[in-house]
């Protein structure tokens, strides 16, 4: 006998107690505003209690679960948005805008489970049938229906990370199943192209990782091209067209990220941030930075440390 398709009222009905349970399971683990961490590596919690206008941001490499609230996330002149309905994957370091909703009685709350390459080629050599080819070009930030499998999986998770044993031993099994099964979903084939390394997206997704692992050198586009194996034109194409982004402005808009960080965390005057992430001049760092974010280095730190909104 054929197996019963849930219907649409089933399906939602079922995504609903399993949002129900993480949110339930968040209230508890997630800590303070914005990410925090969790006692599994790789994964962090999200919160926010109040509505963060859209404003730029930048995510490691991950897959991020919401359970409550919403989020609208803007690269180029596309939008996607992250809910209780919707999960976000994001394989490459990518800065974006974002705009957070969430209230003191609704607080935006979510997890974030960090993507590693290593992890998605091992589960590709073990399936038994290679996955059919993906019919469109891999994109490094898309948004896309969550289903009962993932939402169960994220449950676990969640129910493991109350306890530093169960976290410990289980809690890998469950990132990998949740690897396994975004790998097997509609954007599997983001996953699948960041494992490729001989692929355009495998080797601009190699040079975006090299960037944001030592921003403050000074990359010039010939060696980043020599880099990935491709002439500078060629590299410059398929860098924009993964990032959105030319390789210079990309570098830029990294190097301002970071200083951002280390002036919120680690109270790092703006100077010193600036040497730091590669600047030679302290004014062009500040009129740069007020272009990104709007606000002078210092009054911007000051406000991001007031919100206690960790944008990472």
């Amino acid at each position: 006998m054929a197996a019963k398709t849930k219907s649409p009222v089933e399906s939602v009905t079922i995504a609903s107690a399993a949002n129900a349970r993480m949110a339930a399971l968040l209230k508890d683990l997630a800590q303070g505003q914005g990410f925090s961490r969790s006692l599994l590596p790789g994964v962090r919690f999200m919160r926010s209690t109040q509505h963060v206008p859209r404003s730029p941001i930048a995510y490691e490499p991950s897959i991020v679960i919401v359970a409550q609230g919403r989020k609208s996330g803007y690269l180029g002149d596309r939008r996607f948005v992250y809910d209780a309905n919707n999960y976000l994957v994001l394989t490459v370091p990518m800065p974006f805008e974002c705009e957070t909703y969430g209230s003191p009685e609704n607080p935006f709350l979510g997890l974030a489970v960090g993507i590693t390459p290593a992890l998605v080629a091992e589960l590709l050599l073990q399936l038994e049938h290679h996955q059919p080819p993906y019919d469109e070009a891999p994109r490094a930030i898309e948004s896309t229906s969550l289903d009962e499998g993932l939402g169960g999986a994220a449950v676990r998770l969640l129910e493991c990370l109350r306890s530093a044993n169960d976290a410990r031993i289980l809690g890998p099994q469950i990132v990998r199943e949740i690897t396994y099964r975004v790998l097997l979903g509609k954007l599997g084939g983001n996953l699948r192209a960041l494992a490729a390394p001989h692929s355009h997206f495998g080797k601009i997704s190699r040079i975006v990782n090299l960037i944001h692992t030592d921003c403050a050198h000074p990359f010039d586009m010939e060696t980043l091209a020599r880099e990935a194996g491709m002439s500078v034109s060629t590299f410059h194409a398929h860098f924009k067209t993964v990032t959105t982004s030319s390789p210079l402005q990309y570098i830029k808009t990294v190097r301002l990220h970071k200083a951002r960080l280390m002036m919120v965390h680690e109270r790092t005057s703006a100077a010193e941030a600036a040497g730091q992430v590669g600047y030679e001049s302290a004014s062009q760092f500040s009129r740069e930075f007020k272009r990104l974010f709007g606000d002078s280095p210092a009054a911007e730190a000051i406000r991001v440390r007031e919100s206690l909104i960790n944008l990472v």
